[in-house]
């Protein structure tokens, strides 16, 4: 993979060439002011792109508690029965 700094002059001026050559993986960009990196443009991974924030993190959370358990007590049902009537 190519690493290419561009300075963030630069980079304002052409941002939609740098960030197409990112999107196509083949450059990580480095953005500089004044000689400095302050900041880095990576391809994210193939596998990752196009899928939703909800299906990447399916299957990575735990059941705290069992599943027949209820958040709520017994009394606050009561309690909300009350108020309806």
């Amino acid at each position: 993979m190519t690493t290419l700094a561009v300075s963030v002059t630069e980079f304002k001026a052409r941002c939609l060439d740098v960030i197409r050559q990112v999107e196509q993986g083949s450059t990580t960009v480095d953005l500089t002011r004044h000689g400095k990196v302050v900041a880095r443009l990576v391809p994210t991974p193939s596998a990752v792109q196009g899928v939703s924030a909800w299906l990447r993190l399916r299957g990575r959370g735990q059941l705290a508690g069992a599943p027949e358990e209820s958040v709520f007590d017994s009394s606050d049902f009561e309690a909300m029965h009350e108020t309806l009537r």
